[in-house]
């Protein structure tokens, strides 16, 4: 690409400078391309005397340096593509419009609207492309670390790694906007993220979930589906998609679910025992749901807490506390943590590690009962 600084002879024998952009750049104010940025700077065609050559001699000075200027910022590719008018494009409607695409995926949509509101909140509703620099990455993230929930009547604060999900998702949507050439680099390369804390994954025992499947819920279908993921693992996301025609059988491999992952998206070659596959009951017809009317909310888990609390089971169980217990079980009865990690769609073992941890912690303190009178 080139600049040339060029002259255009006018009616009243003026001489107009503007720049000559070779291929067509786009305009910063009409955003439509074009060959030509005149400056408003003219000279003297025939100068006459000293102030009239020393006039041409500080526009041409100007103009070269304007030309010069134009040049680094065609090489650095702002002038034509990191403009005013892609700066001035509204960033947090580009968020919310990568937010919808989610809508598919409840639990991802879940994280990316929450950070969507939150980063609508730290901007008063207003934020431009133009905006994000790394100042504003960093004061965000500090704005995370300390923000009250959204939407909510108390002022309880999100939890550490919440603000981690939800920065993750902001991070997501810079690096996109970059990569689809709205900002002319990623602010975010030189932004640490925010540390995750340990966490521990709240389960229930085999006897417990037996005791559970004994005792009568008021949603019969919530019941259904939270037993049937301790036996097999399933997200709430994959649950409520989960048709009878997902549910496979082979000589060779048994019972097994065959389908796209909720979160990965990827094809999921999933194996369930017998007795999961029992307790789902009489198959209806192929393209019908298993879980038809099956729902997720915090009104939901409040009542399956209570059904928990009613069955003597003194632990803060919700919904997806089921999920956990289906790992828990499978490392107690010595699955390797592989496979166990596979049978979780986890994308990196460590998230894997968190159950194991629970498990030595349950061993430690069970092995603490044993309290002979010597």
């Amino acid at each position: 690409m080139g600049v040339t600084l060029r002259e255009k002879k006018l009616k009243n024998g003026k001489l107009s400078l503007y720049l000559d952009y070779y291929p067509a750049v786009i305009n910063p104010v009409t955003g439509k391309k074009s060959r030509r940025e005149f400056l408003k700077l003219y000279l003297y065609d025939k100068p006459k005397g000293e102030i009239e050559k020393r006039h041409n001699k500080e526009i041409k000075t100007l103009a070269k340096k304007i030309e010069g200027e134009r040049g680094l910022q065609v090489q650095n590719e702002e002038y034509d593509v990191f403009n005013k008018v892609h700066k001035a494009k509204d960033f947090l409607q580009y968020f919310k419009d990568l937010t919808q695409e989610r809508c598919a995926s409840l639990g991802s949509y879940g994280n990316w609207l929450s950070s969507y509101n939150h980063l609508e909140n730290f901007t008063n509703g207003s934020c431009k492309m133009g905006d994000i620099d790394e100042r504003f990455c960093n004061d965000f993230k500090k704005y995370l670390l300390t923000a009250n929930k959204v939407n909510t009547k108390t002022n309880k604060k999100i939890s550490n790694n919440s603000a981690v999900s939800y920065f993750r998702k902001f991070r997501s949507a810079v690096k996109q906007a970059f990569e689809e050439r709205y900002l002319n680099s990623n602010p975010l390369d030189r932004v640490k993220g925010i540390k995750e804390e340990e966490t521990s994954r709240q389960f229930l025992t085999t006897e417990e979930v037996s005791t559970l499947a004994k005792l009568e819920f008021e949603i019969p279908i919530s019941k259904k589906a939270v037993i049937f993921s301790a036996m097999s693992g399933l997200r709430f996301g994959d649950l409520k998609k989960l048709i009878w025609s997902d549910i496979q059988y082979s000589k060779d491999k048994g019972w097994f679910i065959y389908k796209k992952n909720e979160k990965t998206g990827a094809p999921d070659f999933h194996p369930i025992s017998n007795q999961a596959v029992e307790w789902l009951g009489e198959k209806g017809e192929q393209k019908e749901k298993v879980f038809i009317g099956l729902k997720y909310s915090d009104h939901i888990n409040k009542k399956i807490q209570k059904w928990v609390n009613s069955a003597g089971i003194d632990k803060k169980i919700s919904f997806h506390n089921f999920r956990h217990t289906y790992a828990t079980i499978l490392l107690n009865n010595g699955v390797d943590i592989a496979v166990v990690s596979k049978l979780m769609n986890h994308k990196n073992i460590k998230t894997t590690m968190i159950y194991a941890k629970v498990m030595d912690k349950t061993k430690v303190a069970a092995a603490n009962k044993v309290n002979l009178d010597l």
